[in-house]
């Protein structure tokens, strides 16, 4: 009891960080959850540069007319410098390159591909997808009909047909990315709050005089360790009661789903973990200055490394591949996963199941580790 009153004690004392922390995550959660509900999807077209050197005639010209009635037609001088500069700062998506006597040699039967370059972007794909498909249909219609001028018509008339698209889900995809948002975030406030508030407790247990009395003291380091433990189990429990209410507050009821359950049982899996990362940290590092450095490093550092501040997709692949070794990825994967499920079964979340077993196993060796290096340190001592 004299431990966990101590706890409580040290704790009191600190409770301005903890409010910080909790204030930072509400206002990122706040400016996530507006953006996603005033974004809205506008479709645009492509921006394509034709270099003809064709006569702007036949299949050549019902290609061009094709492109043009689907893209955005963009002049540039026929320079392989200006071109490649418009590629790079994404002026233009796709460049396609007409031949000499392409209308002629296609006409005769010939297999001729375009040459082409491409950015890195959705629309450089779409276009890509647009070209394949006009030459996939007129290679096909080449096939059966001889006439050029019937061959053109048929070309343009399936060409010209539109398909209505329909997109029937019950799954609220514009809730799941909010919550996928807070989540991701929230990984930060979690660790920051935690590691700060732990070390600091279990640093002022390590002060001289009162580490002298416990060592002194009949009780043994295993129970000492646990009472510890438990005391920061139950301040940890608080803290991911409060976020998960938050996120119910800031989101909506779709924080109780049967996929916002998902993020819950991936947040209180992290929180445990961190947990037991701050109870490893707090034996090993001695001195309170070195907290403040200790938080800012793994916390902020885990986030950006791990898709929490900046989305995965612009991650590049060899910091991904480092950020394996950092629970913090295994957590984020984890709310990306659920923001992409279209159904709840056991194939579908196996992938989220492994995460949660990575993570356990994170914080076994953390809680082994730990209380290793305090039966050394009180054999030193």
């Amino acid at each position: 009891m004299t431990v966990f009153k101590a706890f409580i004690k040290v704790l009191a004392k600190n409770k301005t960080t903890i409010i910080l922390y909790t204030v930072i995550l509400i206002s990122f959660g706040t400016i996530s959850a507006k953006a996603g509900t005033g974004s809205t999807f506008k479709a645009s077209k492509p921006k394509v540069v034709i270099v003809n050197k064709d006569e702007n005639k036949s299949i050549t010209k019902s290609l061009i007319k094709y492109i043009r009635s689907n893209s955005k037609i963009v002049k540039i001088d026929n320079e392989e410098e200006k071109i490649n500069d418009a590629l790079f700062y994404q002026e233009v998506n796709y460049v396609i390159y007409i031949p000499k006597n392409y209308s002629k040699d296609f006409l005769d039967g010939k297999n001729i591909e375009l040459d082409v370059k491409k950015g890195i972007t959705a629309n450089s794909e779409f276009e890509e997808m647009m070209l394949k498909r006009y030459i996939n249909v007129a290679t096909t219609y080449r096939k059966s009909i001889n006439d050029e001028a019937e061959l053109i018509n048929k070309i343009d008339e399936t060409l010209s047909k539109k398909v209505k698209v329909e997109t029937n889900t019950e799954i609220d995809t514009s809730g799941l990315k909010k919550l996928t948002s807070y989540y991701n975030f929230a990984s930060y406030s979690f660790l920051a709050t935690l590691l700060f508030i732990i070390c600091l407790v279990l640093a002022s247990f390590k002060e001289q005089n009162v580490s002298k009395r416990i060592t002194i003291s009949s009780m043994d380091y295993k129970k000492h360790n646990r009472i510890l433990l438990l005391s920061n189990c139950l301040y940890s429990f608080i803290i991911w009661i409060f976020y998960v209410l938050l996120s119910y507050i800031m989101i909506g009821s779709i924080a109780f789903s049967k996929y916002g359950l998902l993020y819950v049982l991936n947040s209180f899996i992290f929180v445990a973990i961190g947990t037991s990362l701050a109870f490893l940290i707090g034996n090993a590092v001695r001195s309170k200055n070195a907290i403040n450095g200790l938080v800012n490093i793994i916390a902020l550092g885990s986030s950006f490394l791990c898709g929490a501040f900046v989305p995965m997709e612009y991650i590049p692949e060899n910091v991904l591949k480092i950020a394996h070794i950092i629970p913090t990825y295994y957590y984020t994967c984890n709310n990306e996963l659920i923001a992409k499920l279209e159904e709840i079964s056991f194939s579908t979340l196996t992938p989220y199941f492994k995460n949660i077993g990575l993570l356990l196993i994170f914080g076994i060796v953390f809680i082994v580790t730990a209380n290793f290096i305090t039966r050394k340190n009180r054999k030193v001592g």
